[in-house]
């Protein structure tokens, strides 16, 4: 893939990443001095409407919450071809993918990380939306002077609760899904979202990162987390905690049950 040397008067560094549906480049903000991540629409989708309007859909819907466990929308742009681009806050600690790719994290910080993704998607819950596509690609890590500080990304699946169901296709990654998104005449709700934070527990906490199951936890792991993340991958939503404030609630209690007060509240910087 050949670099551009500008998207619209950002000056392009490199390569972050690429999907199926966006590239996403680090640029230079002239005016702000300052890097940001630039995310284009893939040239093999922008004739279709419908993912053109969704790609759009994730930078105005992160743009109105605005929230620090949120990536951040600087602004909206439009390459020659017609490809909408979205400017946005870099996340300069990489992604949790990154970071699992290394190895895995100590019980710990793992524990941290979870509660503090599980703080973010209660945001999106607590504005009637659900994001579907929670994976360790879709969180990342950026600095601030009081340290590292967690966030979501990449809310191209997001969904307002009320437009949620009835959906005609499949939305989310197999492994980290819940059930009922693979069906297009389910309700999804927030406990979709559960389902991913408990997904997302077991790749962090489970003994075998090829095969996570909630009976196979590396040792550390308190019995009463392991509870948390059985109840949070159910297949039936009825049995799983309602949204990620509840999910996150019952984590800090059965953490708190081993190792005492506040034992999820701080996210190490990465070494």
């Amino acid at each position: 893939m050949t670099s551009p040397v500008r998207i619209g008067p950002y000056r392009i560094e490199r390569l972050l990443g690429a999907g199926s549906f966006a590239t996403v480049w680090l640029g230079h903000d002239p005016v702000l001095d300052a890097r940001v991540a630039i995310k284009v629409l893939a040239e093999n989708w922008h004739h279709d409407l419908r993912v053109r309007e969704r790609f759009l859909d994730e930078g105005r819907l992160l743009r109105r919450l605005d929230h620090e466990r949120l990536v951040r929308v600087h602004a909206v742009g439009e390459l020659p071809d017609g490809r909408p681009y979205l400017v946005m806050a870099w996340a300069d600690g990489g992604s949790l993918a990154d970071r699992l790719a290394d190895g895995p994290l100590p019980v710990p910080v793992a524990l941290a990380v979870l509660a503090e993704i599980a703080a973010g998607v209660a945001v999106l819950h607590r504005h009637d939306v659900v994001h579907r596509d929670l994976t360790p690609g879709n969180v990342l890590f950026r600095s601030t002077p009081d340290g590292e500080r967690v966030l979501i990304a990449d809310l191209g699946l997001a969904k307002a609760l009320a437009a949620a169901s009835g959906l005609t296709a499949r939305a989310g990654t197999p492994g980290y899904m819940a059930p009922e998104q693979d069906d297009p005449l389910a309700v999804v709700d927030t406990r979709a979202d559960v389902y991913g934070l408990g997904r997302l527990g077991l790749r962090l906490l489970g003994a075998d990162a090829a095969r996570p199951d909630p009976a196979r936890l590396r040792p550390g792991v308190a019995p009463e987390v392991a509870a948390v993340l059985r109840r949070a991958v159910v297949p039936c939503p009825a049995g799983r905690h309602p949204d990620a404030s509840a999910f996150r609630a019952a984590l800090h209690h059965a953490a708190a049950r081993k190792a005492g007060p506040d034992p999820v509240a701080t996210v190490s910087r990465r070494p």
